[in-house]
C-alpha cells in the first residue's frame, strides 16, 4: 500500500494538472493539486533544513575533516533564518500598513536584501572568476586538432574566447567597414547568436520529448522507480 498510495495520487494528480491547461471544467482541480503541491513544497524545505542541520551537527560532533566550514555553515544558515523569518528592517507594506511583517523580504534597504547584495552576489561573483580558470584549463586540454569534429569545435571556441575579449578587437579592429562582419567581436555574436542558439532549441526539443515521455510513463503507472525500494 505504501507505494500503491503513492503512485495513484501522482497519477490523478498530473492528470489533473494536464487536464486543466485544456479543459474549463478541470481548472478548479488543478488549481487545487497546485496549491497541495506548494504545501509539499513548504515541507520539503522544513525536512531539507533539518537535514542540512543534522549532516554537519554529526560532522562537527565526530570532528571530521573540514568540521570549521560546518560551524560557518550552520552559522549562516541560522543568521539568514533568522533575519528572513523576523524580516528585520522591512517596512509594512502600504497596502497594510498596520500589519508590520506585511513587507517582502527583498525589500530595499531590509537586512536580507543587504545580505544577499553585499554577500551572496560578490562570494557567487568570486566562485565563478574562480571557476573560469577551471574551464580554460580544461579546454585547453580538451581542445586537441586530432580530425575535423575537433578542428571546428578549437575554431569556434578561439572566436568565441578572443572575441569577448580586448584581445580580439585589438586583432580585428583594422577590418574596413565593408568587412566588419569578419571581425572577431561581430564573428562571435553571430556564432553565438546563430549556431548555438539552433544549437539550443535542438537540445531543448530533445529535454522536451524525454519530460513527455518520461511524464507519461509515471502518469500510466510504467515507470515506478521514483517509488523507491519497498513491496507494493
Amino acid at each position: 500500500m505504501k507505494r500503491i498510495i503513492p503512485m495513484w495520487i501522482a497519477i490523478i494528480g498530473g492528470f489533473a494538472m494536464m487536464l486543466s491547461s485544456f479543459i474549463p471544467l478541470a481548472e478548479s482541480a488543478g488549481e487545487m493539486f497546485a496549491d497541495v503541491f506548494n504545501v509539499v513544497a513548504a515541507i520539503a524545505f522544513v525536512l531539507g533544513a533539518g537535514s542540512l542541520a543534522k549532516q554537519h551537527l554529526e560532522k562537527l560532533s565526530r570532528r571530521d575533516a573540514g568540521w570549521g566550514y560546518s560551524i560557518i555553515t550552520l552559522g549562516s544558515f541560522l543568521i539568514t533564518l533568522f533575519i528572513g523569518m523576523l524580516k528585520i528592517g522591512i517596512h509594512p507594506n502600504p497596502s497594510f500598513p498596520q500589519a508590520a511583517y506585511s513587507g517582502s523580504n527583498d525589500a530595499e534597504g531590509s537586512a536580507w536584501s543587504w545580505i544577499y547584495e553585499y554577500m551572496i552576489t560578490p562570494l557567487t561573483s568570486t566562485m565563478f572568476a574562480l571557476l573560469a580558470f577551471f574551464v580554460a584549463s580544461a579546454a585547453f586540454r580538451a581542445f586537441r586538432a586530432k580530425n575535423t569534429e575537433a578542428i571546428l569545435l578549437l575554431g569556434t571556441a578561439f572566436i568565441v574566447l578572443l572575441g569577448r575579449t580586448f584581445a580580439g578587437v585589438v586583432l580585428t579592429g583594422w577590418f574596413p567597414d565593408w568587412a566588419s562582419g569578419l571581425r572577431l567581436e561581430n564573428l562571435s555574436i553571430y556564432v553565438m547568436q546563430v549556431f548555438n542558439t539552433a544549437g539550443n532549441r535542438a537540445i531543448m526539443i530533445g529535454i522536451a520529448l524525454g519530460v513527455a515521455a518520461t511524464g507519461l510513463r509515471i502518469l500510466f503507472g510504467i515507470d515506478r522507480s521514483w517509488l523507491g525500494g519497498g513491496d507494493a
